[in-house]
């Protein structure tokens, strides 16, 4: 096959049958066998069958039309605001999906997309943004499309937080890429749009430009429970509406597009957005809002047979980003591979999930770990730094108003018992109501009568994060890092992970637990063990001699959480210098990140690293170096030294 995909016909089954039972036809045919030999006589029958099968087995063009950063704020699901006729008639036409989630932000959710795998099995590819460590012989999902006779394009954001070969997966990608510029118009495609129109970008002061419409009233919006309600914050809100509005004109050209090529009968659509989003404790965060995503898949009536439902159906049953590559694989007759996690939604073996997952870990230059599942109703999320607030100083984020509004708010003392949850520190394990707490938040995670639901919900995390070996468990830049290295034997997936919620727990009765395990052979155990007991603050000041001990550690990584603890029992001194020595170690920067993150926690108790912090600013500042870690490191040194030089604002830190 070209690799344009010209001459991608293949036999049928019926032709393949009818190919191999020809040799038993009768006597005639064992004359001619005589004559010229059966690879001879072979080669005429497939000859004549390829002949007779020349016209190819028809298969279903498929669309994706990709949005930024948008839950599910539409017409379709109910948004009496939203201005989106054309993607309200995609669904009136299609299925809707009402549960279908992603991850909370864009770079692990197009890992998950393009590979068919959860990013944590490939760290770092779980963390905002990173270089996920797959194996050689994983691919994107659609060269598998492209090795059956689809011509694939991608127009054209990638951010697939690996090495994933581009050249392998389209025959283009790029802002012009296009399923137009395939040679033959017959040939099947694969083609995806992405529509930037509404990323968070968009609410940026710089981006206030007239949009050529009359604008939503900000009178009119509904700010939800959780967010204060202020006039930036309203603002915001119905800017995004009318760039929701933008969105629905571009798709409404690309479908129209679809139409005038004569495709519209052939081609089967997707419409969805890449993470939910986009107003403050949306985007990032697990709550639904920030992971519960619009899907529309519209199956011409030549294709409704591979339909999960017909026309104007909607689904309520929970699906994943995980769950996209077996689909379109399956609509397209082409087996997926074994080592892919998702399950089929729609083609000829649909299949439905039980339960959903989604992590939240590293967001730009702030580190945090949080998990969470949900069967579609209810919504459990496990945080393994509850000590952390929820909302920290990310230096992208904060460039909305909306943010800045809250922060305000939070330093005037006027938020409520509902928007100054978001500030403080979180609790260990929340549960949700999807139905009648769309907002999510009233925590009923301590209400006995849901005990059932919770631990149902716990126990499916658990199992979950085992089976996929979570790579979110080990330190980022870890040798365990990685697909392969974490399934190597190395990695007690089981262990850590219990070690983990027991570090989380926060309780002074696991202080010994913490204690022996700091000297564990495994990296992520230690880890885990110096977590836990920075996490009890002055209540781990019984570890004291077990975690100075552990300053000698081969794992920066480890280094750097026992200085934290260290810090949290009185030692600040020592803590400081050795947070200085991994800051100042350009060998691995995500150590270097890391030991960054403690020193801004520890604000005015870190003043005496102020000089070391100022001498490794300047050295990121003048390495020259383009890559997302200096960005990051370069990011939280700058806020850390602001704040203690009285140039920024720290975040308020409201104790719940």
């Amino acid at each position: 096959m070209t690799e344009s995909g010209i001459g991608f016909a293949q036999f049928s089954i019926a032709a393949f049958r009818r190919v191999n039972s020809t040799p038993a036809i009768g006597p005639a045919m064992n004359t001619l066998r005589r004559f010229i030999g059966l690879p001879l006589l072979m080669a005429i029958i497939s000859a004549v069958s390829a002949s007779a099968s020349s016209t190819p087995e028809k298969r279903p063009n498929i669309l994706w039309l990709v949005s930024e950063d948008n839950t599910t704020l539409l017409g379709c699901y109910g948004n009496p605001l939203a201005r989106t006729p054309t993607i309200d008639r995609l669904a009136r036409e299609g299925v809707l999906f009402t549960r279908c989630f992603s991850q909370p932000v864009c770079a692990p959710s197009r890992f998950t997309l393009i590979t068919g795998t959860f990013a944590v099995c490939s760290g770092p590819a779980h963390h905002m943004r990173a270089q996920g460590k797959i194996p050689s012989w994983m691919k994107g999902f659609p060269a598998y499309l492209r090795e059956s006779g689809y011509y694939t394009s991608n127009n054209a954001k990638t951010d697939y937080n690996s090495n994933i070969s581009l050249s392998e997966t389209w025959h283009e990608c790029s802002r012009t890429a296009h399923y137009q510029n395939r040679r033959d118009p017959a040939q099947p495609f694969f083609a995806v749009f992405n529509h930037e129109v509404t990323h968070e970008s968009c609410l940026f002061p710089e981006k206030d430009v007239p949009l050529g419409f009359e604008p939503t009233d900000p009178a009119r919006v509904r700010v939800p429970s959780y967010q204060p309600d202020t006039p930036e914050i309203r603002a915001d809100w119905a800017r995004y509406y009318d760039h929701l509005a933008l969105l629905d004109k571009q798709i409404a050209a690309k479908l129209a597009e679809l139409e005038r090529e004569g495709l519209a009968d052939d081609t089967i659509v997707f419409y969805y957005a890449d993470n939910g989003g986009v107003l403050p404790r949306s985007k990032r965060f697990l709550q639904a809002s920030g992971t519960l995503v619009p899907l529309i898949v519209y199956f011409p009536p030549k294709w409704r047979h591979l339909a999960p439902a017909p026309p104007g159906s909607r689904i309520n049953t929970p699906i994943s980003f995980v769950d996209f590559a077996p689909t379109v694989l399956a609509l397209a007759g082409v087996r997926a591979p074994q080592h892919m996690q998702g399950r089929p939604f729609a083609g000829p073996n649909k299949t439905t999930n039980q339960f959903v997952f989604c992590t939240r870990d590293r967001m730009d230059e702030r580190y945090d770990m949080m998990r969470s599942v949900t069967d579609g109703r209810w919504l459990y999320i496990r945080n393994f730094r509850p000590d952390l607030p929820y909302v920290q100083p990310l230096e992208y984020m904060f460039r909305a108003r909306g943010y800045q509004s809250w922060a305000r708010e939070a330093r005037a003392g006027r938020l409520t018992k509902e928007t100054a949850r978001f500030w403080g520190q979180k609790p260990s394990e929340e549960l949700y109501d999807l139905e009648r707490d769309p907002d999510n938040v009233e925590n009923l995670a301590s209400d006995p009568g849901h005990r059932e639901v919770l631990d149902r919900l716990r126990n499916a995390l658990r199992t979950h994060t085992i089976d996929i070996v979570d790579n979110g468990f080990v330190p980022e830049g870890s040798s365990l890092e990685g697909y392969e290295a974490s399934r190597s034997g190395l990695y007690p997936v089981a262990k850590v992970f219990d070690l983990a919620v027991i570090a989380s727990e926060r309780n002074p009765a696991n202080l010994q637990r913490l204690i022996a395990a700091l000297a564990d052979s495994c990296e992520a155990i230690r880890w885990w063990a110096a977590q836990g007991c920075a996490m009890l603050g002055k209540q781990a000041a019984p570890a004291e001699t077990a975690l100075v001990n552990r300053l000698r550690d081969p794992s920066q990584s480890v280094r750097v959480a026992v200085a934290e603890a260290l810090a949290r029992i009185g030692r600040t001194e020592t803590a400081l210098a050795e947070l200085e020595a991994v800051l100042g170690d350009t060998t691995n920067p995500m150590p270097a990140l890391q030991a960054a993150n403690v020193l801004d926690r520890l604000g005015e108790s870190a003043r005496p690293s102020l000089p070391a912090m100022q001498r490794a600013l300047g050295h990121v500042n003048t390495a020259g170096n383009a890559v997302r870690e200096s960005e990051y490191l370069q990011g939280i040194l700058t806020h850390a030294i602001g704040v203690l030089e009285g140039r920024t604002l720290p975040l308020a830190q409201i104790n719940n």
